[in-house]
């Protein structure tokens, strides 16, 4: 029988792990994106840019998860970052560079809170940013496309920080 919302036996849980997005502004990624937090057991979203649409087309993905998931909508993403650092957050950025490193072989800090920063549908995470992180990491990938969806690539990160949080 196939198991729906209502009869599956998942255990509710939160992780330390903030999820940063950087001027993320389409909202149904902002939809998936409030679903995803919620199925990982984010412990906090927050949308940094000046222009976060919340409305009628974000809530057609998110099917009801923004009532549930703890989020914030704040301007800068800079000072966002520099405050969670203060907070002995260890910041980690989901974008490919010359230095990132593969996701599949990075070992998540288990003895700190995570905050996973996310970028721009278009232009990725900001380099300000990318010199604030304390690591950056990608997805390998084996087409001839160089880059994902920014939801897709979130939910295969957030499926890895919380596979190595549960060890």
């Amino acid at each position: 029988m196939q198991l729906n919302h209502y009869n599956t036996k998942f255990t509710s849980r939160k992780f330390p792990v903030t999820l940063v997005c950087d001027n993320v502004t389409n909202a149904p990624n902002i939809g998936s994106l409030f679903r995803i937090a919620d199925a990982f057991g984010v412990d906090t979203l927050i949308f940094c840019g000046e222009s976060i649409p919340l409305g009628r087309k974000m809530t057609k993905t998110s099917r009801a998860t923004e009532k549930v998931v703890n989020y914030e909508i704040q301007e800068s993403t800079i000072e966002i970052v520099k405050k969670l650092k203060t907070q002995n957050n260890f910041i980690v950025a989901l974008e490919i560079t010359d230095s990132s490193l593969p996701i599949d072989t990075f070992s998540f800090p288990l003895n700190k809170a995570i905050t996973l920063v996310i970028g721009d549908e278009n232009f990725g995470v900001s380099d300000a940013i990318l010199k604030l992180s304390e690591a950056i990491i990608h997805i390998n990938m084996f087409g001839q496309n160089s880059s994902m969806n920014v939801v897709q690539a979130t939910n295969i990160a957030l499926y890895e920080i919380t596979k190595q949080l549960l060890k």
